[in-house]
């Protein structure tokens, strides 16, 4: 071995003793993938990675995600190493309540962390929409001899994340959006939990890949630091397609005894596999032991900052030559509304309440659409191969296929990728991505849209035909459960909103949550548009309020959503009529309203009124804690059927006369 393999293997051995260390101290954990990855990510850290550690932030920094997220170690000890805030200590508190060094990583608890890599497929899945990002935002910004917008995305991923679905959806359109600068590191070491994969993963993965239109590099050794080195000079040079690099590796590599094993997957070497590793490696300090010419020859500060030093000045030549176009690029990557927003939006809610409409709320979503992308350049919008049902485009709406300057991707039929896409475009910052689908369609999607809630991040996830209201497409279309599913996920933001007026409301604060993504949920069919003063008005953003009072203390609350609120609107008039004091609230988002204040929540539904009725179109165990042990909902118990519309509603029971009767029995208890 010569000196200069000698000097990058030592330096990844680094890596491999943080990594073993650290899960032999916590009594779990993944060693196995760090180590055999460490000599990939000594060659990418070293020698490619733009990044600076004393500012993970830096908006043009190379991106790198960790898709196999279970070898967390792996990112944490280069992340200690090269310099930024992650301590020994830190290392030492690896998967304890707390610490910055979760089991997986994840996104916000770790500086240079730049998602949560849990669920395997997702991380791949969130670079490609990285990378969609910044080829985007570079079109629409650099200029020449001015390319602020340059930046590269790795992502290493193992068996588990070719295995999973979503990476087939997310790399197949990776190759056909032709983002050559998204280069992914295969961890090719034929293991997984149940052993060696060759009983159950045989594809000839380069061939797949290559179908998808990526450029792909085979047999790599991915312990030689050359080999690793040469394939990424090559993939950087390939600028019309995503890269693969087939790095063949040996998990757990340096353990003499569970090296190429599943046994060092998932569980620790041992103390006495531990000890016998290090002498394998030669490698004689003690545990959390870093000689100081190892830190020296990875620290990245110095270097870091002069990357980012080089780049500020590039940019501040930018800002002379073109200066409304470099405070637009700091207003968009900073998260910042533009001043006039809030005037803007006011002003056209108000003029959708003066001027009625009765139509479906996703057509009433795509005039919200054409109002929020106009003031919002950064609205990057998209569908999964249902724009003309979802009704997502606009008047501005320009391809992505058809220009890298555009606006729109077409997902395809992808929807569990458009989703896990849509994060990775969140998290690289300066756009807000929107993507629709089917409401029954999110069951697809399901776990993408957790991570976006786990992780805090505003996506806006927008879903049409939300009821049994689609009618002759039958159960397997109509969304019966899922209202409920979306509502219990902590940090989701979901609005079922019942006119135009609820609609606008809805992606105004879609737009301005920033802390967790929103779910926008709309009818097929045409709503009425409901009448309200300027206090109902204000409060549609609460999320709950009263639409329509009555002259006393009621006798009975109505609570509805959606296409049924004019259900209800109707029969509290029948009721009314029999002289019945009755307060209908519509609660276009439950989650919203019960952020509210005690106080505004009781003066909505005071604790004196306890006979209530809940009416919406799904699952009834979401309204129990509105309605209590005295109330009732009307709501579905089963699943749909293939219908028209109109007899669906009247078969489930959604019509004037059952839920006048539901009341009745309510209030003559």
């Amino acid at each position: 071995m010569n000196a200069t393999s000698l000097t990058h293997r030592k330096l990844a051995d680094a890596v491999r003793v943080l990594s073993m260390d650290s899960v032999q101290k916590a009594k779990s954990g993944h060693p196995g993938a760090p180590m055999g990855m460490a000599d990939m990510a000594e060659v990418l850290w070293r020698g490619f990675l733009k990044h600076n550690p004393a500012n993970p932030n830096w908006f043009d920094r190379d991106r790198f995600i960790l898709s196999n997220g279970h070898g967390s170690m792996l990112i944490y000890s280069l992340l200690h190493l090269t310099g930024y805030d992650v301590s020994i200590d830190d290392l030492k508190q690896f998967r304890q309540l707390h610490s910055r060094t979760p089991g997986h990583p994840e996104y916000g608890y770790t500086p240079g962390v730049e998602t949560t890599t849990g669920p395997l497929g997702q991380g791949i899945t969130n670079a490609v929409g990285m990378a969609l990002a910044e080829k985007t935002l570079a079109a629409q910004f650099n200029r020449p001899q001015h390319p602020i917008v340059d930046h590269y995305t790795y992502v290493f991923l193992g068996d588990g994340c070719m295995m999973e679905g979503v990476s087939h959806e997310a790399c197949s359109l990776a190759g056909t959006l032709k983002l050559g600068k998204l280069i992914a590191l295969y961890d090719d070491n034929g293991i997984s939990i149940d052993g060696h994969i060759d009983g159950w993963f045989t594809d000839d993965t380069a061939k797949r890949f290559e179908s998808y239109g990526w450029h792909v590099i085979r047999n790599i050794d991915g312990h030689n630091a050359e080999a690793i080195q040469s394939a990424l000079e090559i993939a950087r040079t390939v600028t019309d397609k995503p890269s693969l690099l087939m790095c063949k590796t040996v998990i757990g590599f340096g353990s003499p005894n569970k090296s190429g094993s599943h046994d060092c997957h998932g569980a620790p070497l041992g103390e006495k596999e531990v000890d016998e590793t290090r002498q394998k490696l030669d490698w004689s300090q003690a545990p959390f032991v870093i000689p100081q010419d190892i830190y020296d020859a990875w620290n990245a500060k110095a270097s870091g900052m002069a990357r980012e030093n080089e780049w500020n000045a590039c940019f501040a030549s930018y800002q002379k030559v073109y200066p409304e176009l470099a405070g637009e690029f700091i207003r968009r990557t900073t998260g910042k509304l533009p001043e006039d927003w809030n005037s803007k939006m006011d002003d056209y809610i108000h003029q959708l309440q003066a001027n009625p409409a009765n139509i479906a709320s996703r057509k009433a979503s795509q005039n919200a659409i054409e109002q929020v992308a106009s003031l919002l350049p950064e609205m990057l919008g998209g569908s999964a191969d249902l724009s003309p049902s979802n009704l997502t485009t606009w008047s501005g709406s320009v391809d992505l296929d058809k220009d890298p300057a555009g606006n729109y991707v077409h997902y395809g039929v992808r929807e569990f990728g458009m989703s896990a896409i849509m994060n990775g475009i969140t998290l690289h910052g300066g756009f807000i991505p929107y993507g629709a689908t089917f409401l029954m369609f999110m069951e697809y999607a399901r776990n993408a849209v957790r991570m976006a809630a786990l992780m805090k991040i505003r996506n806006i996830f927008v879903y049409t035909h939300d009821s049994i209201g689609l009618g002759e497409d039958g159960p397997t279309h109509q969304p019966v459960e899922q209202m409920a599913s979306l509502r219990v996920t902590p940090n989701m933001s979901t609005w079922r909103p019942c006119d135009q007026v609820e609609t606008a409301v809805a992606w105004r604060y879609a737009v301005e949550h920033k802390t967790g993504p929103s779910a926008l949920v709309f009818s097929r069919q045409n709503l009425p548009q409901q009448s309200r003063d300027a206090k109902q008005l204000a409060n549609i953003v609460r999320g709950g309020y009263i639409l329509k009072d009555c002259a006393k203390q009621p006798d009975l609350i109505v609570i509805a959503t959606g296409s049924e609120m004019d259900l209800a609107m109707k029969a509290t008039e029948e009721l009314a009529a029999q002289g019945y004091q009755i307060r209908v609230v519509s609660m276009p988002s439950t989650e919203v309203f019960d952020r509210q204040s005690d106080e505004y929540r009781e003066s909505v539904l005071p604790k004196a009124v306890s006979t209530r009725l809940a009416i919406e179109a799904g699952i009834t165990d979401i309204w129990y804690k509105y309605v209590g042990l005295n109330g009732d909902v009307v709501g579905m118990k089963t699943f749909g059927e293939s219908a028209p519309a109109e007899e669906l509603f009247r078969q489930f029971g959604f019509t004037t006369e059952n839920v006048v009767a539901k009341a009745l029995a309510l209030l003559k208890r």
